[in-house]
């Protein structure tokens, strides 16, 4: 079984936006000549890694709802230019969108078991999508999404 990740995705309104945020980025390094890979960078190292790059994901939680993930390929220990010891959490650029669920705001990221990630929607709950944000909030806040 996996360990995941979970982390708020501060600034984005939607997943929408995580995706053009990603491709902005991607464009960005080709354009400089740089390697189109995505990482997040965080200052905590995860002491689980093993388990996290076994299959694991970064879910996302946009406005109050996990809402989205994507699969981990590689954790990179660095030290930053003032001496402080980070780690770039690569990234799969492809966001898989998930059943949402609500969550409460915390700092950082936690630790994620699979038997408490949300699924990812099928081909089924494609029409989820296109419902309007605050409709969809309110029906994952009631169970139903």
């Amino acid at each position: 079984m996996s360990l995941n990740l979970i982390k708020l995705c501060v600034g984005a309104e939607s997943v929408e936006d995580l995706e053009e945020w990603i491709g902005e980025r991607l464009a960005e390094a080709r354009a400089r000549g740089l390697p189109a890979e995505q990482f997040h960078t965080t200052r905590m190292m995860p002491t689980r890694g093993a388990e996290l790059l076994d299959g694991g994901s970064l879910y996302w939680v946009i406005k109050g709802n996990v809402q989205c993930r994507q699969r981990l390929t590689e954790i990179r220990p660095f030290t930053d230019g003032d001496g402080i010891s980070r780690c770039h959490l690569v990234l799969e650029p492809t966001v898989v969108r998930t059943h949402w669920q609500p969550r409460r705001a915390f700092q950082g990221w936690r630790y994620l078991i699979a038997a408490d990630a949300p699924a990812d929607l099928s081909a089924d709950s494609a029409g989820w999508q296109v419902l309007p944000s605050d409709l969809r909030s309110e029906l994952a806040s009631l169970g139903l999404l």
